[in-house]
């Protein structure tokens, strides 16, 4: 492995003195659509359910069939971004998302088996992740190769996190308005407008890309096959038995192995990384402590919240059947307060350590988080979760510019490139675990209280019988493929049963969630024992201090 205190100095790099104004509005623009693609899912659980007729896992799936791809490419086109200039990759992502989503538009109606229409949902889905695992880490590099003071990295990053978090709420809304148009006769089709407004957007940000100013470090880069490839295994293996061990159970040996591959293959890409003379990951690092807490604290945090993103998602959505509009004030509250304070948090990361913003903001989250799992959803009002929700907004308004700030400022300017891949493929694992991990943990556990109520009640058990004679086939099907199944078929003789199950099993999983975060915020105030009150971009030379 190359030594981290080389000369970062290349003669083949292209380098950014500043940040132009044409560099500003297509970085942000970007990661604005990349995270519009990314949350857009949320606020159409319910008209995918209705319209796709869609098991539990398969509507798990639509959203991490972007995530995944995402998770597993940001590190490459990390390194690509170094090696041939971040602003063809900023085009490059903005039309291949536009791509998918048009894929994801031409997604045919369900018929009597929805196997060809998921298979074409989750395909788009799957091309958009790879778009927006290019945009991710290229913007974010640009933004970090531009600026070479605290000051104007601390001001930087606080306008890419506010188009980041722009883009979480500008999705429900964007959701929520275009699904109230017509397409065709079927009222729970509209959610192919969503994508339709995504794939403009896409069109849009791959314009004003042309005006970016390019930037690279290739010194020290490759495309470090082994890596890549061990990389991508692991976390796509882990990631496909946490989500089926929910259907196909934990014993089973799908899921099992998939835990062996994964454990197998980050074996072999630390081995992979430590023998590469230019790593896709530089192990070194790790070594510096800034750099590694706020690694595990950005998965713990990034978790927490996406869980509380995607717990909400289901509570308004599939179990309580509010309307995308209805939904879409939820996700205002989570992530409007990051484009409303982003003065506050530039401020903050630039005057004191960004750790203060990270562990106070990961605090925030875990109290809203307990809040929420406190109220039931049997009163089917948003009023009493608003106030938990805008907890959580403004902790993670404050948490994602600390992430950003601690992981961006700790490593040398020329390898803000590896630092961006890094922290932002940690951010959107813990991102992609955490519909994932909840996903699993409430659905296992509603099923589980479904069955003990079934197992309970011979009166039930009869219900059902006769409902299963004589029930239209596909509403049959619906209720036997899970909890949100159940409940989304009127009239079932389980239906209350499956609302109150799922009502238990979120609750648990918004506990969860306020568990990770509250961890995520005691390793961040760990951190700031031995850190400085304010900490300067790092040099080579002060990299492992």
């Amino acid at each position: 492995m190359s030594d981290l205190t080389t000369a970062p100095a290349s003669r083949h790099a292209i380098t950014t003195p500043f940040l132009t104004p044409g560099t500003r509005v297509a970085t942000a623009l970007a990661v604005l659509v990349a995270q519009v693609g990314l949350a857009i899912p949320a606020v159409l659980n319910g008209l995918f359910q209705q319209d796709l007729h869609t098991t539990s896992a398969q509507l798990t799936w639509i959203s991490d069939a972007f995530l995944v791809p995402v998770t597993l490419l940001e590190l490459s086109f990390g390194a690509l971004g170094d090696l041939f200039g971040r602003k063809r990759l900023l085009i490059g992502g903005s039309l291949l998302m536009a791509v998918g989503e048009l894929i994801s538009v031409l997604t045919p109606s369900a018929g009597t088996s929805n196997t060809a229409a998921i298979a074409t949902l989750w395909t788009g889905q799957a091309l958009t992740g790879i778009g927006a695992a290019v945009l991710f880490p290229t913007s974010l590099a640009m933004v970090a190769a531009g600026t070479h003071t605290a000051k104007d990295r601390a001001r930087g990053i606080a306008v890419w996190s506010a188009a980041l978090s722009s883009g979480g709420f500008v999705s429900p809304l964007l959701g929520g308005l275009v699904t109230k148009m017509s397409w065709g006769d079927d009222p729970t089709a509209t959610w192919r407008w969503a994508f339709v407004a995504v794939f403009l957007l896409a069109l849009i940000s791959a314009a004003v890309a042309l005006t970016a100013r390019n930037s690279s470090a290739p010194e020290g880069r490759s495309l470090d096959w082994p890596g890549q490839i061990t990389v991508a295994v692991s976390l796509f293996a882990l990631l496909f038995a946490v989500i089926q061990g929910a259907t196909s159970g934990w014993s089973s040996p799908w899921v099992i192995g998939g835990f062996v591959v994964a454990v197998v293959f980050f074996a072999a890409f630390i081995a992979a990384e430590r023998r590469s003379p230019a790593p896709l990951l530089r192990l070194s690092l790790f070594a510096n402590r800034a750099f590694a807490v706020s690694s595990l604290v950005t998965v713990l945090g990034m978790f927490a919240f996406l869980g509380t993103a995607y717990s909400t998602s289901i509570r308004l959505a599939a179990i309580q059947e509010f309307s995308p509009l209805e939904t879409a004030i939820a996700f205002v509250l989570l992530q409007g307060f990051a484009l409303v304070l982003m003065p506050v948090t530039a401020k903050t990361i630039h005057s004191y350590n960004p750790r203060w913003a990270l562990g106070a903001g990961f605090l925030l989250i875990a109290a809203g988080d307990f809040w929420i799992a406190a109220q039931s959803a049997v009163d089917r009002s948003l009023w009493p979760i608003v106030a938990p929700l805008v907890l959580v907004g403004i902790g993670f308004a404050f948490a994602l510019s600390g992430v950003t700030a601690v992981a961006v400022n700790t490593v040398p300017n020329h390898l803000a490139g590896m630092a961006s891949g890094t922290t932002s493929q940690l951010r959107d694992f813990g991102f992609t675990l955490g519909p994932a991990v909840i996903g699993a943990i409430a659905l296992s556990a509603a099923a589980s209280e479904i069955q003990h109520k079934l197992h309970a009640s011979s009166a039930l058990r009869a219900a059902m019988e006769k409902f299963g004679a004589s029930a239209p086939p596909e509403a049959v099907g619906a209720v036997n493929s899970g909890p949100l199944g159940a409940n989304a078929v009127a009239g079932n003789p389980i239906q209350n049963v499956a609302f109150h199950a799922l009502d238990h099993a979120y609750a648990i999983g918004y506990v969860v969630c306020g568990v990770s975060a509250l961890v995520a915020a005691l390793l961040a105030a760990a951190g700031m024992l031995g850190g400085a009150a304010r900490r300067p971009l790092v040099t080579e030379e002060s990299l492992h201090d």
